[in-house]
């Protein structure tokens, strides 16, 4: 490193006795009678000395001139005597309107200097030019006002022009700029020598540069004005109220003659009947040639003295103060295309780059239909513009703006005190530019109003260039009136609101019904609570998923436009309702979670023993025959499938995940999302990336979760669980297999069972009698599988007496009595018996209450009404008997995670797009729902193990 390295050094490093190497890149010392040069990179001789040779840097050799020249002339290479003494430089000066002559008309050096007099008589009006080396035709107005080059009292000298005291002048003007964000008020070095005598020649001569320069000093100034000061605005009114004899231009009442367009007027509303009151004369599409796809904006260029520069494209970045490609500058432009830019500048880069300012005037371009191109001006909305406490640019209330139409972009010019060369006090520089593009209300075909362009400008006090930086930010945005489709979603939100209310409301009459209670209470009404919960987030997801559906199918597939994307400050009521619906989701989730983990379940073992077995009795010491026992194993077995079938779903979860992912980041759906009005699906690493829109980000996944989620239960439906393997039928047939029933209730007095009494009298039987009753029953040998006779029916909906729920209560009792205190049972072995006892007490009651024996306690078949089936209520009161109401669809998956696919699904989709609006990652949101899916399934299996374990004797080490 030591061998390839070499001190920093810059010329400003070098110092007056040495320059600056550009071949080593380092100082070094000048010559005797040396210094160094202007630029730093060579040396000069100091003043008296002439150069006899100079090669470049220090290759320069001097001497001194002799007393009687001791000046030096121009180029430096002779010596010459000055008659009116020397500059600080060492060279011959000469007084004012005098220009200094070294050489003759054939180029030989004069023995002495002759400094000569411009001729300002009327024969020549000439004067010495800024150099003091040639003479030149005076400034006209000198001339105008003396009839000489001399502007002597008592007229009026300023800004270089001359003016007589006798003309009618404007008034006196404040050659001050107010920086507002800063509070500071400064009198600028540019304005004190151009403004009173721009407004002069404005006022006078209609000078039309002077008319310009005015006009921008005003635009320096923020357009702002009033009534009592006589700032560079001020005069500009001042002129354009006292020449309205001059008339206007291009008929348009606010652009006078000879003078810039800076206002629209002062009228209030007018800026509403500027942006709404005519549309746009060209249609816009989507898909078209490039003028119908292209916002042609087109700026006339003028620099701070007034002159006109060129008309300049916008395309190429021209007001994108951050850099990027040309093709994504471009971008900016495509119709339909939301564009957002910003970026962090550093003063110093904008010191260099923007050293003068610029001024535009916007127009549209535009072709009528002879094909003669046309401009409409785009009027500009200045935040930082304060008129009068009429108007105030803020805010959305159109009747408080003054639109103005000049604008630029940087201003490092009316923030200097003094010296026009030195660094600027402060600069003005325009840090967020809008463009708005608004679509006409019902237009079918592409038709928008006038584009308006806003423009907020940040003060910076510069005091350290290289470290100071400023945020900027250039964006195009495209709307359009969302008041009718806000009004259309109130009036669904309110009907479907209402609908959700009946809903609910029905359901809890039905609850209330199944829980055998008549009394409205507190828990009727939490209930209902929790059923309305439910019901309006079906309404409010219904709601968000049409409107990301309709925005993302009516937007995206348009090519004549009629619709455009509502902003991201009109999403917020969007995003809100998503936000309702996913709590609201939550909360019915979490109930339904808790619901089922507190079913009642029992299985009704059929099995009767075969035989008798020889036993001894304990403590007697003698052997007696008894009943030989039924195997348990059978019950368990059922128990491990039940507990099996708990968290399965109609879809595979992970798959769905994974599929919704993969279309989204692989295929490319998620580029639909963007703001823009492209509908591919893959996106050039180029071109321009339009942010994203988070109604199109939650249209689009949505879409794809329930596109996926349909096809997999038609798939899971028609093909898997026909033909592979259906979990809840199956379960069904091993129940019937195992001489096992099951008899479920969620709630007090409603449930479900599983009939599953063997038709061949026992299951407990080995492989030769399993195949051979298996046989029996292909061939129609025995009796059908179904409660009643002759029938199929094996699943009901049950809804029982009162007095059948209170005995039921009563021999549950005993079965949860053992997890009381300690101290309350005698022992292990007693809570055991006791268990034991209790168990054959409610499977002895259950079967014989199956099979008709409590004649106090009975119960009836029959069908659901069609009603009933759409309601999901009961119209009977089961009072003196039970009803098993037939079921052939197998209903009693409502109290597992298969039966709840619809709520599970939409908790899924929200739960997605709350982190996907969040993190604006579907990655990060696949992955959270996936874990919160794992994380609720291992909740719903481990609870609803220990449930099962409690309610059904069967001991949770036999559970796996």
């Amino acid at each position: 490193a030591r061998g390839f390295s070499l001190p920093l050094q810059r010329p400003a490093d070098c110092g007056a006795a040495r320059y600056f190497d550009i071949s080593r890149l380092a100082c070094g010392p000048c010559g005797a009678h040396q210094r160094q040069s202007a630029g730093g990179s060579s040396c000069v001789c100091q003043p008296g000395y002439r150069m006899v040779s100079s090669n470049g840097g220090s290759s320069v050799i001097c001497e001194k001139c002799p007393e009687n020249r001791s000046g030096v002339t121009q180029d430096g290479w002779n010596c010459i005597t000055c008659p009116k003494g020397l500059t600080s430089e060492g060279n011959c000066k000469c007084l004012h309107n005098e220009i200094l002559v070294e050489r003759s008309i054939d180029g030989i050096l004069l023995n002495e200097a002759l400094c000569i007099h411009c001729n300002g008589s009327e024969q020549s009006f000439s004067a010495s030019d800024s150099s003091g080396n040639r003479c030149v035709r005076c400034e006209q107005t000198f001339i105008n006002a003396s009839k000489s080059c001399d502007c002597s009292s008592p007229n009026i000298l300023t800004g270089g022009l001359c003016f007589s005291a006798s003309d009618n002048l404007p008034p006196k003007g404040v050659a001050t700029v107010r920086f507002g964000q800063l509070g500071i008020t400064l009198t600028s070095a540019w304005f004190l020598k151009n403004l009173q005598s721009s407004a002069s020649a404005c006022w006078l001569y209609s000078n039309l540069t002077a008319c310009q320069a005015l006009g921008n000093m005003c635009v320096m100034n923020m357009n702002s004005l009033s009534s009592s000061s006589t700032d560079a605005c001020g005069l500009f009114q001042y002129i354009y109220v006292n020449t309205a004899r001059l008339g206007i231009v291009h008929s348009i009442a606010y652009w006078r003659h000879n003078l810039p367009w800076l206002y629209y007027g002062d009228q209030p509303g007018l800026a509403s009947q500027v942006l709404e009151a005519n549309h746009f004369p060209t249609i816009f599409s989507f898909k078209g040639t490039d003028k119908d796809v292209k916002l042609q904006f087109i700026a006339a260029s003028f620099d701070a003295a007034g002159n006109f520069l060129k008309w300049q494209n916008l395309e190429g970045g021209i007001l994108q103060l951050c850099p990027d490609t040309q093709t994504k500058l471009n971008a900016a432009y495509a119709f339909g295309t939301t564009y957002q830019q910003s970026c962090k500048i550093s003063v110093s880069k904008i010191l260099r780059d923007f050293a003068n300012p610029i001024f535009y005037d916007l127009f549209l371009e535009y072709n009528d239909d002879n094909g003669q191109q046309y401009l409409w001006a785009v009027p500009v909305l200045n935040l930082n513009l304060q008129y009068s406490e009429m108007f105030v640019n803020q805010g959305s209330n159109m009747n408080t703006w003054l639109l103005t139409r000049r604008f630029f972009l940087v201003d490092a010019l009316s923030g200097k005190e003094n010296d026009l060369g030195k660094l600027p006090r402060v600069i003005r520089i325009a840090s967020k530019i809008t463009i708005s593009i608004r679509l006409v209300s019902h237009t079918q075909r592409g038709m928008i109003y006038p584009p308006l362009i806003t423009v907020a400008y940040t003060d910076v006090l510069v005091q350290n260039p290289e470290t100071q930086s400023v945020m900027v930010s250039f964006s195009v945005n495209y709307e359009m009136n969302q008041s009718e489709a806000q009004i259309q979603t109130d009036i669904t939100l309110g009907v479907l609101g209402g609908l959700a209310v009946l809903w609910s409301l029905l359901k809890t009459a039905g609850w209330k019904r199944r829980t055998g209670s008549s009394i409205i209470d507190l828990q009727t009404v939490f209930k209902f609570l929790l059923f309305y919960a439910g019901d309006l987030a079906n309404v409010f997801f219904i709601i968000t998923v049409g409107t990301g559906i309709y925005w993302l199918v009516f937007f995206k597939a348009q090519q004549f436009v009629s619709v455009l994307l509502p902003l991201p400050s009109q999403e917020e009521d969007f995003v809100t309702y998503i936000a309702c619906a996913f709590s609201l989701k939550a909360l019915q989730f979490l109930q339904l979670l808790v619901s089922q983990l507190s079913i009642d379940i029992f299985f009704i073992d059929w099995e009767r023993p075969k035989g008798k077995v020889l036993k001894a009795v304990e403590g007697e010491g003698v052997i007696k025959s008894a009943a030989a026992p039924v195997s348990i194993w059978r019950t368990y077995f059922i128990a491990n499938e039940w507990n099996e079938i708990q968290t399965v779903r109609k879809i595979n979860p992970l798959f769905q995940v994974l599929a919704v992912l993969f279309f989204l980041e692989v295929v490319g759906f998620s580029n639909l999302a963007l703001m823009d009005s492209s509908s591919s699906l893959s996106r050039s690493s180029e071109s321009y990336i339009a942010p994203w829109s988070r109604i199109l980000r939650f249209g689009v996944s949505a879409a794809l979760w329930l596109a996926i989620a349909f096809l997999q239960t038609v798939f899971f439906s028609v093909f898997y669980e026909r033909f592979v393997e259906d979990k809840i039928s199956q379960f069904v047939d091993l129940c019937c297999m195992s001489n096992i029933s099951v008899f479920l209730l969620s709630h007090s007095c409603f449930g479900y069972y599983i009939h599953g009494r063997s038709v061949h009298g026992h299951a407990d039987t080995n492989m030769e009698e399993m195949n051979m009753n298996l046989k029996r029953e292909a061939e129609n040998l025995c009796s059908q599988r179904g409660l009643l006779p002759n029938t199929d029916g094996q699943t009901f909906q049950i809804s029982i007496s009162r007095k059948m729920r209170l005995h039921y209560d009563r021999i549950h009792e005993s079965l949860t009595r053992k997890r009381g205190p300690a101290r309350l049972l005698d022992s292990f072995a007693n809570t055991f018996e006791q268990s034991t006892r209790a168990y054959n007490t409610m499977n002895k009651f259950l079967s014989s209450f199956i099979d008709h024996v409590h004649k106090e306690m009975d119960y009836i078949i029959k069908d659901k009404l069609l009603l009933e089936r759409i309601l999901g209520m009961e119209f009977m009161e089961p009072i003196e008997k039970s009803i098993f109401y037939n079921d052939e669809g197998q209903s009693f998956s409502d109290v597992l995670y298969y039966g709840n696919e619809t709520t599970l699904l939409i908790f899924d989709i929200l739960f997605f797009s709350i982190v996907d609006l969040a993190s604006q990652s579907f990655v990060l949101a696949a992955i959270l729902t996936y874990l919160q899916q794992e994380i609720f399934r291992f909740i719903r299996n481990t609870l609803g193990q220990k449930n099962l374990a409690s309610k059904t004797l069967v001991d949770e080490r036999f559970l796996i």
